[in-house]
Parts: structure tokens; sequence; C-alpha cells
């Protein structure tokens, strides 16, 4: 059945498709990119459809200056950090949180921010969290700080992401539409993305008939010039969003313009702490440690492009380092770090 339909779907775009030079579709989400790999979904669209991975993975997106800060920060305090995963596996000129755990500094390996939360109750050092990813994440972490646990910090390179997709209709890359985060958008909502008009955008599930769904809903729109939101994940995603997950996200945090890689400094996209709760902001907290902080630039990364691959300007093959030099167990870049990675996936799946 699940065939069937998807064949179904790659015939009618492919007649959608009839009279256009080309048309490139960007999504703007890690699993999107898994489903559209796994399922070897480019093979069904006709050659001049180009599918492009775009900004969706939060870890990628992290800048080495909030790296930088972080392990400058480790060095320098006697705390307890606390991370996901695959973020402690980002390296900075060779380094990542896993070779500093190595070395004997305190760092935790959590699967939620309430874990980090339970470490600094029973703990008699400051516990620092490393608040990652995008408004999927965000409210987890604006709770765990109302939750007001003394000892307990975090170290915020959250991003809103809606002003990431703006910024890339304002940037000088040609993208015609978006297949827009099934995850981020159960919590911002449909209206989230309305006021970004100048191009279609569809809201889509991660199997592989709601990606090809989106596909084919998204080419119609650009043939009969339709900017507009299309809201193909309805079984999961409101039109308002969630209103509770939003009041304790805007609650804690404040929107500051932060670098994203790839994309340069993006407008109103970062979560800062609010001053009201500055008590847990990390970087206020331990101000004091930063006052040497010297930004530096990473060597080893010079001939990496997870920027480009993040922007849509190329595919995680055309970087010279891809499955050579960089790969899944020796990895350069965060776009082959994480899972939700371009580079990542494309090693384990493509």
């Amino acid at each position: 059945m699940r065939a069937k339909v998807i064949s179904t779907l790659a015939e009618e775009i492919k007649e959608e498709m009839d009279g256009f030079d080309e048309i490139k579709i960007m999504h703007l989400c890690g699993t999107h990119e898994d489903t559209i790999t796994r399922y070897n979904l480019r093979s069904l669209l006709p050659k001049n459809l180009k599918l492009l991975s775009g900004p969706g993975c939060p870890v990628c997106i992290i800048p080495d200056y909030d790296l930088q800060l972080v392990f400058h920060l480790i060095k320098s305090s006697n705390i307890i950090f606390t991370t996901f995963g695959d973020m402690a596996r980002v390296p900075f000129e060779g380094k990542s949180l896993f070779y500093f755990k190595s070395k004997g500094y305190d760092i935790k390996i959590v699967y939620s921010i309430f874990d980090a939360l339970e470490i600094a109750k029973i703990s008699d050092k400051p516990v620092v969290h490393f608040g990652i990813g995008f408004e999927t994440t965000m409210p987890s972490t604006a709770l765990a700080i109302l939750d007001g646990i003394e000892n307990f910090y975090v170290f915020s390179s959250h991003r809103f992401f809606v002003p990431a997709v703006e910024h890339l209709l304002s940037a000088n890359i040609k993208i015609d539409g978006f297949i827009n985060p099934g995850h981020v958008s159960t919590i911002v909502g449909v209206r989230a993305y309305e006021k970004l008009n100048k191009i279609p955008q569809v809201i889509a599930g991660f199997e592989p008939e709601d990606v090809m769904l989106a596909i084919y809903q998204l080419v119609k729109a650009i043939k009969n010039g339709e900017n507009k939101v299309f809201n193909e994940y309805k079984r999961a995603v409101k039109y308002e969003g969630n209103l509770k997950a939003q009041e304790a996200m805007n609650e804690v945090f404040r929107r500051q313009s932060w670098e994203w890689r790839g994309l340069g400094v993006v407008k109103n996209s970062g979560g800062k702490i609010r001053k009201k709760y500055e008590d847990f902001d990390a970087l206020k907290a331990f101000e004091d440690v930063f006052t040497d902080f010297e930004v530096k630039e990473d060597s080893k990364k010079r001939a990496c492009r997870c920027g480009d691959v993040l922007k849509g300007l190329i595919e995680p093959s055309d970087c010279p380092l891809f499955m050579k030099a960089c790969n899944p167990k020796n990895p350069v870049g965060p776009c082959m770090v994480s899972v939700e990675g371009a580079c990542n996936i494309w090693a384990r799946l493509g």
C-alpha cells in the first residue's frame, strides 16, 4: 500500500513539473533528510527537481564560538557539566566534550534536561546544562529553570527556528519552496510561518508518503503561484501550536540576534535567558570566568563545508572531506557528528 501511494505521488509530481526548467525545494528538518535518504526518495523525483537539505539540525547550527565558551567554562570552573550525546562529540581544534571527560572533567551525558536537574538536586557542586535545540526543546529548558534549583544553571545555545527561515528567504539563495519541520511546528503552529509569504511552504510529517505529499503540494503551489503555508501534518500540528509550551518558553527566554553556523548572524533567533532568571544563566553566574576568553579559529575545519550544506549550497558528497578525512567515526564538522546532520545521514544511509 505504501509503495503504491509513493509511486502514485511520484508520477503526479512528474506531471506537475512539466514545463519547469528547475525547482529547488529545501527541507528544514534532519528527520526529513533521514526519511528522504533512507527511502531513496530523490531517485523517484524528476532530475529538474532539486531537494536540498537546510539548517534543520540543532547540533549542526551551533557555531564554534558557543563551543569555545563551553570549553573555557569547563576548564576554568569546578562544575558538573551535562550535555546530550551528539553535542559531546562535536570537535573544536580536534577536542570535544568527550575529550574533556576523558581528561577527568566532570561531564555527564543525559537524555533530558530533567536528568540534569535531578543531578543538581543531589549534588553540592554547580550543575551547568548545555541547552541546545529549537522550540521543540526550549519549553523543557524553561520549565527546568522555573523549578528554581539554586545550583542549577543553563548555558543557552537555544535558537528560535522561524527567524532562520526568514533569513534564508532574504539571503541570495534560490529556494522555491520549503518543507517545514514537523516537531518544531507542533510547538509554534501554522501561524508562525504565515508572515513568510514569499514562497509556498508545507508542514510535513516524517513518513515517506508525508514527504512525497509535501513535495507534490509544493510543486502544485509553485505552479499556481500560491505563496502560503499548507499543513499536511494536521494529525499533530495545530494552527496556534502548543500555547502552554509557548507560554513557558516566552516567560524564560527573550530573543537576541545570534550566530548560526553557515548562516551568520540571524536576527531575533537567539534564546537568551531573561534578566529575571539570570541567576540560572551560566554566562551570567560565571561571568568572571570569561574575562580572559579569546575567540580562536579552528584550522582543522578550514576545508569543512558543513556551513554550505546547512545553506543548501552543496550536497554532503560535494565536500572534499566527505567519507575521507571526515566520517562518522572521525567527524570534522557537526554535520557528520549528529544523527540529524545531512553528512552523517548520507554516510550511514546514502
